[in-house]
């Protein structure tokens, strides 16, 4: 009875025109926590490297095991739990945070803590495939979009805002408690989520796609290949941000480089959350095209420092756009089996994560940072075209009037 009310409850204000605020930023809040947990450790690597007495370099891998969790774990474990209720679900994976953080922070054993941030992104993996296609069931079609934006909110706030935060407090009062206030931030959540999202069934037996008919319906591949072109592309430049701000003169501000970035993404996500039911390719196209230019700025005047920072804040802008855009175009595409395709986004974004780190360690290692904007320029060049030609499905053109 408590579900069915809170259900009705949270469906009032979207079929009145409003979105069901309390019920999205609880989502937000989650996405907040998890990219909060996956990068923080990136941050706090000597203090974390001098209480497990293991170079930097291990601590790093922190965040690499992450991304392996949710890698592995994503879409057969999304694909296993189709028929589960969304709320419980949502709830476990949430509540897994709170677990894993609480062993982080109290543990004094690099294995158990190499253990620790796994599981963390296992959950993740589960955590990322629910987000979008709950918070587009909360509202009718017409919102989804606005409903993803803010759902994504998380993302941005936790990269711009929470991540510098964690790092301050991690070495103002100790890494262990850093975390272990994220335990009980956690915990809060929980009592949030159980008190104002409301509860959707799984998916019935008879209706659900094997993994490879869902990757077959059209439009899905399309879909995945933009993300992972993007991803790449923008990873090649993100990982190695410290060396490519020295021809600058910039080496030793690169906080204020990416608060800049953060507070872009931030814009980005509210301008796309606006216009995204509507425009969702032109969108998309926009935010890809924008991202090169950005790409040609740092190519022709990467030494000075006045074009970085605009360069830095096109990027940012498109950057907070594109996780709701591709989401928000999976979800459509993939109708009733949106969460399995969500999964498969987890998947691919982790690729991306990973092919743009080893492209640009290699680049580094090799030309050095000067090849970074050409090699974006060829990603963001392949993304632009799968979406142009995703015209029938995956990027649809909207006739008039729809």
């Amino acid at each position: 009875m408590t579900s069915i009310t809170t259900s009705l409850d949270e469906a009032s204000p979207a079929s009145s025109g409003r979105l069901p605020l309390s019920g999205l930023l609880a989502l937000a809040a989650a996405g907040f926590i998890t990219v909060l947990t996956e990068v923080l450790p990136a941050g706090l690597l000597p203090q974390m490297g001098a209480s497990f007495a293991v170079p930097e370099s291990l601590v790093g891998q922190l965040v690499t095991i992450y991304a392996l969790g949710s890698l592995v774990a994503a879409i057969p474990l999304t694909a296993a739990t189709r028929g589960w209720r969304r709320k419980p679900l949502l709830l476990s994976a949430i509540g897994g945070f709170a677990i894993v953080n609480t062993i982080t922070a109290v543990s004094t054993s690099y294995t158990l803590t190499l253990g620790a941030r796994f599981f963390a992104g296992v959950f993740a993996g589960l955590l990322w495939a629910l987000v979008a296609g709950y918070a587009g069931r909360m509202v009718p079609s017409h919102m989804k979009g606005k409903a993803i934006a803010v759902a994504m909110l998380g993302t941005p706030l936790a990269l711009s805002l929470g991540v510098p935060a964690g790092t301050f407090l991690g070495a103002f009062v100790g890494w262990q408690y850093t975390f272990g206030i994220m335990s009980g931030l956690t915990v809060l959540l929980v009592g949030w989520t159980i008190w104002k999202l409301p509860d959707f069934p799984g998916q019935e037996a008879g209706r659900q796609l094997p993994i490879s008919g869902v990757f077959a319906i059209p439009g899905v591949k399309a879909v995945l290949f933009v993300t992972l072109t993007y991803v790449v592309a923008h990873n090649v430049l993100y990982t190695y941000i410290a060396p490519f701000l020295v021809p600058a003169g910039l080496a030793g501000s690169i906080d204020k480089v990416l608060f800049v970035f953060g507070l872009s993404a931030i814009l980005g996500t509210w301008m796309i959350g606006m216009m995204i039911d509507r425009w969702l390719r032109e969108l998309t196209l926009i935010c890809i095209a924008a991202f090169a230019v950005a790409a040609v700025f740092l190519a022709v005047w990467s030494a000075n420092s006045t074009m970085v920072y605009l360069s830095f804040a096109i990027w940012g802008i498109t950057y907070g756009g594109v996780p709701t855009l591709f989401q928000t175009a999976s979800a459509k595409t993939a109708g009733d089996a949106a969460d399995v395709a969500q999964s498969m986004m987890v998947t691919v974004w982790n690729i991306g994560i990973a092919g743009g780190g080893i492209i640009g360690g290699f680049l580094l290692e090799t030309t050095g940072v000067s090849a970074f904007s050409w090699v974006l320029l060829a990603m963001l060049a392949l993304a632009f075209i799968a979406a142009v030609r995703a015209r029938s499905h995956g990027f649809p053109v909207v006739a008039a009037g729809q």
